[in-house]
């Protein structure tokens, strides 16, 4: 039946029951400065079977969203020495900051050792150089682990980074049920847009299974998987491609749990989504519901019966390829916008990114004008008082339907090649996101697309800002550092564990447990990388 043909009255006594039946809802009173209050939803002309937190989840994963407890907000953060990266970290913690977002270096991304030489030249560039659990216990000095959520933004390696983020929770005596936080650990997105991965395709997917299993009993808060569009996105997808492609991966690791055997209705309930924020304001508000939508039915065409398990849970952090170098202060106004994006889209956290990240890692004024942006939004702008402040808008509930359609038509073609993997391993998911880029670059040239200060309303610029510059004596640090563990350890033991590692990664033993213990023998990530390097080989 069309939502026209209901009975007013019906409607009305329908929101009562609703709210009536989750009273916690209505107890928190919020006004404009003028008096008006404002209602927790506002229902017409939404279809009856989309409240917020409920099946489909259009409207967001809570009944309450934010009038209960805002976003968390995190700043990603992660360079030179695991002790550099620990300062910023206490300095983005007493700014205000809800949760941390770890950046690892390019050699720990890929499984390389900060002496290794393929290292050379890029330790503590791109994020925090972590060799081995003493690097892990410098990274999170003075910061307990079961009081903060943390974020790890690591793939590839993302079993080692998880294992040594346990063997220090187990070191700091914190109890691990009580341990929350997220890795990125999408390693298909690696093949199809960013390229930090290791192995191929089918033993890496065996490593992610792994993690599912070994968190659903070790560590049941932990999200084991954050399905990424964001640097789909940021290769050059439009805004449905990044959602038609995450969702399709996020399908495939559905598919490769439950042929292990697992239970949908306890792995899926750890899922979440990595998204990115661009500054289509209404076309990423609508991706990000449609997006909701479109999980939940996925999740339920494939058992899912749960509600926490079909709910799409996803950060979100500002788009990095939209900042520009041309005057770079613009982009404060731009995060702005995506902020707004994100939130008015129903993110459950956010990364903003300081607006000089086109020119160097941030500096400290700039990742605090960051944060700033988000405290404003949260608690000036009104946007955190009601649960979809632009449900019922013709425009917005139109855009939204459109981007699902075109998504799931996407989502169809990738289904009919096998799934995602086969569509990665055919170079379709490549070419459709290197196509939108050449397309989306030609427009800019052409004029066609305004980019404020780059093609349009230009200035001449003197000088430069301050930027943010690591020193390449971190290496010769680390180096130093990795001599002295291997002499102190005991060598003996590694070398057992290693090999105990290399005979389970031919079987089809869980090879988490394997690692913890590994790292908490000293064990550097290098060389664990290394040993699986043995029996999976390396993708080409």
């Amino acid at each position: 039946m069309a939502f026209a043909e209901y009975d007013n009255n019906y409607v009305t006594l329908f929101i009562v029951h609703y709210y009536s039946t989750n009273a916690h809802i209505m107890e928190n009173i919020i006004k404009t400065d003028a008096g008006i209050i404002i209602e927790p939803v506002y229902t017409q002309p939404i279809p009856m079977d989309e409240l917020p937190g409920q099946f489909p989840f259009t409207r967001g994963v809570h009944a309450s969203m934010y009038r209960d407890k805002l976003w968390t907000m995190r700043q990603y953060a992660g360079f030179s020495t695991a002790e550099a990266s620990n300062q910023r970290y206490h300095y983005l913690l007493s700014q205000g900051v809800m949760g941390l977002s770890v950046a690892f270096d390019l050699p720990t991304q890929i499984g390389y050792d900060s002496d290794h030489a393929m290292s050379e030249g890029e330790v503590g560039k791109v994020g925090v150089a972590i060799d081995s659990l003493e690097d892990m216990e410098r990274l999170f000095a003075g910061i307990k682990l079961e009081d903060i959520s943390t974020s790890m933004t690591i793939n590839a390696t993302g079993f080692i980074l998880l294992a040594l983020y346990i063997a220090l929770a187990k070191k700091q005596g914190a109890d691990l049920h009580k341990i929350s936080g997220t890795i990125q650990n999408d390693i298909l997105k690696e093949y199809a847009a960013r390229g930090t991965f290791i192995y191929p395709p089918k033993p890496s997917m065996r490593l992610i299974t792994d993690i599912f299993a070994y968190c659903s009993k070790e560590v049941p808060k932990w999200n084991t998987i954050s399905i990424s569009g964001y640097h789909i996105r940021e290769a050059g997808a439009n805004a449905v491609q990044e959602l038609a492609f995450t969702l399709a991966n996020g399908k495939a690791y559905l598919k490769a749990a439950i042929e292990k055997g697992l239970e949908i209705n306890v792995f899926a309930r750890r899922l979440s989504f990595f998204f990115n924020a661009h500054n289509h304001l209404f076309e990423e508000v609508a991706k990000f519901r449609a997006a909701r939508r479109m999980w939940a039915n996925m999740t339920a065409e494939l058992g899912a019966t749960d509600p926490k398990a079909q709910m799409l849970r996803f950060h979100t952090q500002t788009g990095g390829s939209t900042l520009t170098a041309q005057q770079p202060h613009n982009n404060i106004v731009r995060v702005a916008v995506q902020t707004m994006a994100a939130t008015l889209g129903g993110t459950q956290s956010l990364h903003t990114n300081g607006f000089d990240e086109a020119l160097s890692l941030p500096t400290e004024e700039a990742a605090r004008i960051a944060l700033r942006t988000q405290q404003i939004v949260g608690y000036e702008s009104g946007i955190a008082d009601t649960v979809d402040p632009l449900a019922g808008s013709y425009y917005v509930e139109a855009l939204t339907n459109e981007v699902e359609a075109k998504a799931w038509e996407l989502i169809h073609r990738i289904d009919a090649m096998g799934g995602a993997v086969s569509a990665i391993e055919q170079g379709f998911i490549q070419d459709e996101i290197a196509r939108s880029a050449y397309l989306y670059q030609q427009e800019i040239e052409r004029g066609e697309k305004i980019i404020v200060g780059v093609n349009k309303f230009t200035v001449k610029e003197e000088g430069t800002p301050e930027i943010f510059r690591i020193d390449d004596s971190i290496r010769q640090l680390q180096t130093e550092r990795l001599q002295d563990l291997r002499a102190r350890r005991d060598n003996e033991a590694v070398k057992m564990i290693l090999q105990r590692l290399e005979a389970a990664a031919s079987t089809a033993e869980n090879l988490m447990p394997i690692v913890v213990e590994a790292v908490e023998r000293m064990c550097t990530l290098g060389e664990i990388a290394d040993t699986l390097r043995k029996v999976f080989g390396e993708y080409k």
